[in-house]
């Protein structure tokens, strides 16, 4: 059996942008994942609404995926594969922040994982890297947001950056999906069916041996 986690914020989460509930297992991206791979893979979602790379906010009452992370991984090892999707929740917390300081987050991250031993055998887990999608564009937006919009479609080349160094699997989401047009962050139903799809897709590439 082959255990993935597939460790994000409310778009792994599923949060949907119409109703501001949780879509279905088989909706969202990770349970489209499940069903593709099929037999043979187990699929851990943890996925939290609000969920940063490191950025942290004393007043929203959420962990930051540093924090979260190292419970996460002690608690379901062993993990053949963490695919981790994270940064968007950090533009959006501070308008000054950029996609290289939120890229030195995601490299903390992927530090945890390197030295938690939660892999097969106390090892380390592989590791697939997503890019988060850009954040899409919304009438009225302010000159703030504007900045965070121009930032977010950075994330894909710093992101590759990261995984290069770090010798992990990379995939960039902004090839592949678009976020809503009703907040400009979250996915709708069809992106997360294409979103689970490819995963699935460069899963089955990494366990046959060609990365």
């Amino acid at each position: 059996m082959v255990t993935l986690l597939c460790f994000g914020d409310s778009n792994t989460w599923g949060f949907n942008p119409a109703t501001w509930e949780r879509y279905p297992l088989d909706i969202r991206w990770p349970g489209v994942l499940r069903n593709d791979l099929g037999e043979g893979y187990k699929i851990i979602e943890d996925g939290l609404n609000g969920r940063t790379a490191v950025s942290g906010n004393p007043f929203d009452g959420f962990n930051t995926g540093k924090t979260d992370l190292v419970s996460t991984l002690a608690n379901h090892g062993p993990l053949d594969l963490v695919i981790l999707m994270l940064g968007t929740n950090d533009l959006l917390m501070r308008s000054s922040i950029s996609p290289d300081n939120v890229g030195k987050g995601i490299d903390v991250l992927l530090d945890i994982i390197r030295h938690s031993g939660a892999g097969p055998g106390g090892g380390a887990p592989a590791v697939l890297l997503l890019a988060p999608p850009p954040i899409g564009s919304l009438a009225g937006e302010t000159e703030a947001l504007e900045s965070v919009v121009a930032q977010s479609h950075l994330f894909a080349e710093r992101y590759a950056s990261i995984a290069a160094d770090f010798g992990c699997a990379f995939l960039n989401t902004g090839e592949i999906v678009r976020s809503s047009e009703i907040d400009g962050s979250h996915l709708d139903a069809p992106e997360h069916k294409k979103l689970g799809l490819a995963v699935a897709k460069r899963v089955r590439v990494i366990f046959a041996g060609d990365g």
